[in-house]
C-alpha cells in the first residue's frame, strides 16, 4: 500500500511538471508583442457594455504613468470614470464621444501646466499626450477596446468634462478615452505612407 500511495505521488509531480511549462508557454503566447500591439490598435466605438475589470484599469494606468515627460515631470493626472451615470452625463456634452453609452469606463487624461517642465502649457499638453498614447495600446494589449475623443482644446467641451468631473480650472482636460470590450466590428488600418518618409534630408 505504501509502495502504491508513493507511486501515485510520484506520478502526480511529475504529471505538474509536464504540464506546468506548457501552461507558462501558452499564458506567454497569449501576450502580444509590441510591435503587434501598436499595429493592431484600432478606434473602437462599439462596446459590449461589459464592465471593465479593475485590475486592468490599474495595469492601463501604470503604462499611461510609464510615459517619458520633459524632465520628469510627469505633469498628469487621471480621473478613473466606472459609474454609468457619470458615463452617461459625459457623454451627453460630447458630441464625438457618444460611445461611452457602452463603454465600461473612461480615463480622462488632465494636463497640468504647474507641474510641467518651465511650468509650459506645451509640456503639461505632450507629456499628458504621451502617458494617452501608452493607454490606447495597454488597453489594445489586455484585448480592449478604446478611442481618443478630444476635450482640449475646444473650450465647451473642457467647460464639460470640468465641471461633470469637478476638475479644477487650472487643470487641463486633454481627452476622455472610453473604453470597453470591442464588439469586434471596428478593425485596423494599415496607415504606412512611404511618401511621408525622408531619409537623411527633407
Amino acid at each position: 500500500m505504501k509502495n502504491m500511495k508513493a507511486f501515485i505521488v510520484a506520478m502526480m509531480i511529475v504529471m505538474v511538471a509536464a504540464i506546468t511549462p506548457d501552461c507558462m508557454a501558452q499564458k506567454e503566447a497569449a501576450a502580444p508583442d509590441a510591435i503587434t500591439v501598436i499595429h493592431s490598435r484600432k478606434s473602437v466605438r462599439n462596446f459590449t457594455g461589459q464592465i471593465i475589470e479593475k485590475e486592468k484599469l490599474d495595469k492601463i494606468l501604470r503604462a499611461a504613468m510609464a510615459a517619458p515627460t520633459a524632465v520628469g515631470r510627469q505633469p498628469w493626472s487621471f480621473v478613473v470614470v466606472t459609474e454609468r451615470k457619470t458615463l452617461d452625463a459625459l457623454k451627453d456634452g460630447l458630441p464625438y464621444a457618444q460611445m461611452l453609452g457602452k463603454a465600461g469606463a473612461a480615463i480622462i487624461v488632465c494636463a497640468i501646466p504647474e507641474k510641467a517642465h518651465d511650468k509650459m502649457v506645451e509640456f503639461a499638453v505632450i507629456d499628458s499626450s504621451l502617458a494617452g498614447e501608452n493607454i490606447l495600446l495597454a488597453a489594445e494589449a489586455l484585448g480592449l477596446g478604446t478611442t481618443w475623443t478630444a476635450a482640449y482644446p475646444y473650450k465647451d467641451r473642457m467647460g464639460h468634462v470640468r465641471k461633470t468631473l469637478n476638475i479644477p480650472d487650472s487643470i487641463i482636460p486633454l481627452n476622455v478615452i472610453p473604453i470597453g470590450y470591442p464588439t469586434g466590428v471596428d478593425k485596423p488600418k494599415n496607415k504606412y505612407k512611404p511618401e511621408n518618409i525622408h531619409w537623411e534630408k527633407w
